[in-house]
């Protein structure tokens, strides 16, 4: 599949802006950070999470544990992606049970990203919560989900895909729109 990119929609600066938004609405909601559990999605939620527990912990004076999850084997479209998938490793630092987890994802679209994840962290023990944090979220829900904290909606097409570029896997922070190319 080859892409065109139509726009830059979010610099670095904006990125840093919206993921420290995203740090004090979770700390404004929770009154604090008192058993928040922040938890990145493999590959982009990762650095996403880490970096939004990082401002957590500053202004908090604490430390917020971080974990990863890989979901490869909760995805609902398993057999259609890979006959080897290639599975990384789920990392808890703490046991989840009557805390509240903080799900991070770079783009919410379908629903079904953030389902596999509620399932991995339920097999893992009972939060007292989930929360779900995104830095883009494009529309298009197949499933009732919905983020608690946004750091942009952008409506989009079905032809066009979000591309959420992060220092720690890209080289740079950046966030584009690019249409599918026939």
């Amino acid at each position: 599949m080859t892409t065109r990119e139509k726009a830059t929609i979010m610099d670095s600066d904006d990125m840093a802006r919206a993921i420290r938004r995203i740090a004090h609405e979770i700390i404004e909601r929770n009154k604090g950070a008192k058993d928040i559990v922040v938890v990145g999605i493999r590959t982009r939620g990762a650095p996403l999470a880490r970096r939004i527990a990082k401002i957590i912990g500053e202004i908090e004076g604490t430390e917020v544990p971080v974990g990863v999850l890989d979901i490869t084997l909760y995805r609902d479209d398993l057999q259609l992606v890979a006959t080897q998938p290639v599975v990384g490793k789920t990392e808890l630092p703490t046991p989840i049970t009557d805390r509240i987890v903080v799900l991070v994802d770079d783009v919410l679209y379908t629903g079904r990203t953030v389902r596999a994840a509620m399932d991995e962290i339920i097999d893992f023990g009972r939060p007292r919560a989930i929360q779900l944090a995104v830095l883009i979220d494009r529309g298009h829900r197949e499933l009732p989900i919905r983020a608690d904290y946004v750091g942009k909606n952008v409506p989009t097409s079905a032809k066009e895909i979000i591309s959420v570029n992060l220092a720690e896997v890209d080289g740079e922070d950046c966030v584009k729109v690019e249409e599918r190319m026939a």
